[in-house]
């Protein structure tokens, strides 16, 4: 059996409550990866635009500007004043004044002046950005996240299992993934995924990873107690998620059914049969494990029963039909009840999936 205690810590209270901005580090939103030659081009360009821009605020006004080495400013004499204002150059005992020196000083001397302040402080304002820009995209975030999937956990268990929705069609935008280690959720942010870093038994970071309006929870914690903790907080943040959850022990399974879990894997007894059936069936297990995968071979899928199939037996129909699912229940194929599907059944059937 196990013992359920709650965190006395507080570390983390009151997430929540925080602007977005205190959130940078705590909540990761995936950005677009780019390559940073695209990105330095792109600054690059922006200041070109800018200095473009400048010189043509000049020019319209050049009438109420003054050249020591000209009575009248031209188009040039409009650059070069853009030029060594926006750079911050100022006026110095010497200035160019003949059009070659300006000409040098516009395309030569400021460009290297550009880069000399991008090598000083392009670090700072690089890290400046980001965080803002993490920071509205929490904002938003927070502001329209439905309907998602909280993976509590990011080791073995729930790797795989975040690997197999994606296979079956979910967006990585919509899978939040929640644990204390930063590696780990280094990882899950490569992937894509939403982060939430904490511990989530913690009821602050479970809404803070957006549980409350959550369609599916999967808990894959390392230790049962967490497990048990995490599915309670989770089912009484959100009664109508679907939670499922991974346990070591099978004694274990009822304390999960009763904290509110939907569906329960028994991790260990699960290898343990799959290890039996291989010492004497091999193939079955390689059968089980590509229904298992649904990237490529058959899987097993969910459907409404359609309007022509109400009344009609399951085991005549043109899918292999394994189980119906009747308000909420399994029921299996050969089972009586199963003799005659009724409006609002769901048909759990074999599907083949071309890679």
């Amino acid at each position: 059996m196990i013992r359920v205690s709650g965190d006395s810590s507080r570390g983390l209270a009151g997430l929540t409550e925080r602007p977005d901005f205190a959130l940078v580090g705590v909540l990761r939103v995936p950005s677009a990866q780019s390559s940073p030659w695209y990105s330095l081009m792109r600054r690059l360009g922006l200041a070109v635009l800018l200095l473009v821009g400048a010189t043509l605020v000049v020019y319209i006004g050049r009438d109420g500007y003054h050249d020591n080495a000209r009575d009248r400013m031209g188009l040039l004499d409009c650059a070069y004043y853009a030029t060594v204002s926006l750079s911050t150059t100022g006026y110095g005992d010497i200035t160019p004044v003949t059009p070659t020196a300006r000409l040098i000083n516009i395309f030569v001397v400021t460009p290297l002046r550009i880069l000399f302040l991008i090598v000083l402080v392009g670090t700072t304002l690089s890290v400046l950005t980001e965080r803002s820009r993490q920071a509205f995209k929490i904002q938003r975030w927070r502001r329209t996240v439905r309907n998602h999937t909280v993976v509590v956990g990011y080791g073995t268990k729930g790797r795989t299992a975040v690997d197999a929705m994606l296979a079956d069609g979910a967006q990585a935008g919509d899978i939040v993934v929640v644990d204390t280690d930063p590696q780990v959720l280094e990882f899950a942010a490569n992937a894509g995924l939403v982060t939430v870093h904490g511990s989530a038994t913690k009821s602050d970071v479970l809404r803070l990873a957006g549980v409350q309006h959550a369609a599916a929870v999967v808990v894959a914690a390392n230790r049962d107690d967490t497990a048990v903790l995490v599915t309670l907080t989770a089912r009484e943040i959100n009664p109508r998620a679907k939670i499922s959850a991974a346990v070591r022990e099978a004694e274990n399974t009822h304390l999960l059914r009763q904290s509110g879990a939907d569906s329960v894997v028994v991790s260990s007894e699960t290898a343990g049969r799959l290890l039996g059936i291989a010492t004497t069936t091999p193939a079955v297990v390689d059968m089980i494990e590509d229904l298992l995968t649904p990237e490529a071979g058959f899987a097993i899928a969910e459907r409404d029963a359609e309007t022509e199939e109400i009344g009609g037996s399951p085991r005549h129909l043109r899918d292999i039909v394994l189980g119906v699912v009747r308000d909420g229940r399994l029921i299996r194929v050969g089972d009586p009840e199963t003799d005659a599907l009724e409006t609002g059944d769901r048909l759990l059937y074999l599907r083949r999936v071309h890679a």
